[in-house]
């Protein structure tokens, strides 16, 4: 089997009414995905998606011709790309869901197997007032939701910790509760100033009386020293670098153990072949691998194949905040809309690869461009 030609194609979904994120300066209109398809002679494609695909265009020849299951040479050329150009990581998860196909088997098993399903945090993405965000608790308590996380962006963290106050009281110990404080990177209209380890010390100590699971991101995700500091100081599990796009910087941070929990996604530093290796070193050393898992489904049930596969920790996220951001939006290039079953358990299918089976008629819809490479 060899690789005959690499096609992406761009979406563009439009949001009515806005997405009010959390990290960004005015309500989302639009929610961009792209779609990378990788062709073979044998007539298997893999799919993948959850990036923009910045960078691969002009680079396509470097994959054309070759044995998609070489895939430790395709991830060296990606970090190239990576490096030089810009992240092009759904094409590593298009080629696991090549080789899946391939062998007959979910990805999942390809990657070790471990089990078909993991509990699913409900990740919210919104700034709502206490109330509204306890309300909207109480209805993932119905769900079957397990955890919960709630972004911190008010222009006074005690604004922040009074929606954990407010959900803690309405669902008790229904919930494990995380926090997301968005220190550890910026959009690039951002420039306010980052919390420093004095801050995430006070505030970490505040949510240990909150009975918070962990707290993601306090501090800037190139702070390595400190993140090590504040995990020494306080109780509370501290988790990150989601952002983090290189291998060094997960192992400097492994060797002065910086977090607890370890989060790069699949999609946006690593694809699934290089962010495995990160998760077996960091759990090697008793931490916890969780990715990050905000982009699309089909970046979704990537990072839910390998973290099945191989995960330690009890959760995985799952971006879910509706109205505002529901199943509908996030997947709304697939034909099956990823949910958790009724006690909290986001299950892989049987299908082949990822099991990805796209929505033919929204692609048509949505589509903005096409770029074809071929033999």
């Amino acid at each position: 089997m060899k690789i005959t030609a690499i096609e992406t194609k761009q979406y563009l979904l439009p949001l009515d009414p806005p997405f009010k994120a959390a990290w960004d300066p005015a309500p989302r209109k639009k929610f961009a995905s792209t779609l990378v398809y990788v062709h073979t002679d044998a007539g298997i494609t893999g799919v993948g998606s959850g990036d923009l695909m910045m960078g691969l265009s002009g680079h396509e020849h470097l994959f054309i011709g070759q044995d998609p299951f070489a895939i430790e040479r395709h991830s060296q050329i990606i970090d190239n790309i990576d490096f030089h150009y810009g992240r092009c990581w759904p094409l590593d998860l298009a080629l696991w869901d090549l080789m899946g196909k391939a062998a007959g088997v979910p990805t999942y098993k390809l990657l070790g197997g471990k089990k078909d399903k993991i509990l699913a945090y409900a990740s919210t993405g919104e700034i709502v007032t206490p109330e509204e965000r306890a309300d909207r608790a109480e209805k993932f308590v119905e769900q079957g939701f397990k955890a919960m996380k709630i972004r911190f962006h008010h222009a006074d963290v005690r604004d922040d910790i009074k929606v954990v106050e407010e959900v803690r009281k309405r669902v008790g110990d229904k919930l494990e509760i995380m926090v997301d404080a968005n220190q550890g990177w910026k959009m690039p209209w951002d420039v306010e100033r980052t919390w420093d380890l004095k801050k995430a010390i006070g505030v970490a100590r505040e949510l240990e009386q909150l009975d918070v699971f962990w707290l993601e991101e306090p501090l800037p995700s190139h702070q390595f020293r400190d993140m090590a500091k504040l995990r020494d100081r306080v109780d509370i599990r501290i988790a990150g670098g989601e952002m983090n796009r290189n291998a060094h910087d997960f192992r400097e941070m492994n060797r002065i153990n910086a977090l607890d929990v370890y989060q790069p996604d699949v999609a946006l530093s690593g694809g699934i072949t290089q962010v495995k290796k990160i998760a077996e070193m960091v759990q090697a050393e008793g931490a916890w691998f969780s990715p990050h898992t905000w982009t699309n489904g089909i970046g979704l049930l990537a990072n839910l194949h390998l973290a099945a596969a191989i995960s330690n920790c009890p959760y995985l996220e799952f971006p879910y905040d509706p109205p505002a951001w529901s199943n509908e939006r996030r997947d709304y290039v697939q034909k099956d809309k990823l949910m958790t079953d009724e006690n909290g358990y986001l299950v892989i299918s049987n299908k082949p690869g990822l099991g990805i089976e796209l929505d033919e008629e929204a692609l048509k819809k949505y589509e903005v461009n096409h770029f074809y490479v071929g033999e």
